[in-house]
């Protein structure tokens, strides 16, 4: 029994139609991307995962924080055994305490923004303005 209450020429019509309306759409969700704001405290670094909690953070050993957030580069929160082993540019925030708090996963746009300090003191003396995500060193 049939319970679809098109026809079939009219369902494959729809079908037809399907992958033009994916392409004219495609574009205008590529641009609805939005830009990432990092806090002023974010710094620049290498990451390399090892087993939780454990990472390689500019070549240092690092743990990361109970409570600690990985962002990909689609703002997506990947689970840890899928960067096991895994070397990425990110940027990071550090709890007082010296551990990774929070680590986003650059996108090469974002990559491509320098400067971007790399210790507390170049982010201490550099300027940043938050809504251009940019640093001027003075």
């Amino acid at each position: 029994m049939n319970r679809c209450a098109m026809t079939r020429p009219a369902r494959r019509a729809v079908l037809r139609l399907l992958p033009a309306m994916a392409l004219t759409l495609s574009p205008l969700l590529a641009g609805a991307q939005t830009m990432r704001l990092f806090p002023r405290h974010a710094l620049r670094g290498e990451i390399a995962f090892a087993s939780y909690p454990e990472l390689l953070l500019n070549g240092q050993a690092a743990r990361l924080s109970p409570g600690a957030r990985v962002r990909d580069a689609l703002n997506m929160q990947p689970m840890h055994g899928d960067l096991v082993g895994k070397k990425f540019i990110v940027n990071f925030t550090l709890t007082s305490m010296g551990m990774v708090q929070d680590v986003w996963i650059l996108t090469p746009a974002e990559i491509a923004k320098q400067p971007w300090p790399r210790t507390p003191q170049e982010a201490q003396t550099w300027g940043f303005d938050q809504a251009a995500q940019v640093w001027v060193k003075p």
